[in-house]
């Protein structure tokens, strides 16, 4: 099972979300439980036939306390099983956010450690998906993968970011972490320290309301000497 086969089964498994306890979302605040691996794989849960990832020790069988990572790292990473695949999942209950993401104005912004091993193929992937009531995907957020070619084929993870807004309509997101193993018989796909947070999106100061004000005045004025 791949990236995109465990994307599909997010969406198939969200129809189903209630049943899973999802936990309302507190703004400025990491949603994800766990998402430093140091409690064990404590707060996410398996996808049905597809082993959950696992949490192991910075060290000699996996990434050294010297190589690239988080400079706060634990103790522990998280790694995939043996198995071609391991991924587990978080639900995110929004709805007691439903006046502020109804305005367009509730941004968020997803991080963290991504790796693998050496020139090994093996990867992670942070897939977001956005629900609507009816469990229907509105939108979706990507981290990842992190490539050989990044690492310079060199063990460690690499910090990657993005953010964006929530569509408008979102109750519930489901947050899925899935490895990918595409060489030998370990799934050496790396993450740590992620993170999931929502905020207010930022109010743009008046000084910079005046700046597009200027703008837009300079750009008609050269626009007119451009006719004549």
């Amino acid at each position: 099972m791949n990236h995109k086969l465990i994307t599909r089964g997010v969406l198939a498994l969200s129809l189903f979300a209630a049943g899973f306890g999802a936990h309302a979302a507190t703004l400025g605040q990491n949603l994800i439980v766990n998402g430093n691996a140091e409690g064990g794989v404590a707060g996410w849960t398996a996808f049905a036939g597809v082993d959950l990832f696992q949490s192991v020790a910075y060290g000699s069988n996996w990434v050294l306390p010297s190589q690239p990572g988080p400079v706060d790292r634990g103790s522990f990473l998280f790694a995939g099983q043996s198995s071609p695949a391991s991924a587990g999942f978080q639900l995110f209950d929004v709805s007691n956010l439903s006046s502020l993401i109804a305005t367009g104005g509730a941004s968020f912004k997803l991080d963290g450690y991504l790796g693998g091993w050496t020139s090994q193929g093996d990867n992670a992937l942070v897939y977001v998906s956005f629900l609507d009531g009816s469990n229907t995907e509105i939108g979706s957020a990507t981290l990842g993968p992190v490539t050989p070619a990044d690492r310079g084929n060199q063990t460690g993870l690499l910090y990657r970011q993005t953010q964006g807004f929530l569509p408008v309509g979102t109750t519930t997101i489901n947050l899925s972490l899935s490895m990918e193993r595409l060489n030998s018989s370990d799934n050496d796909g790396y993450a740590d320290n992620l993170s999931f947070v929502i905020n207010t999106a930022p109010v743009p100061e008046p000084e910079t309301y005046a700046l597009m004000a200027l703008g837009l005045g300079l750009l008609a004025v050269v626009r007119r000497r451009q006719r004549g």
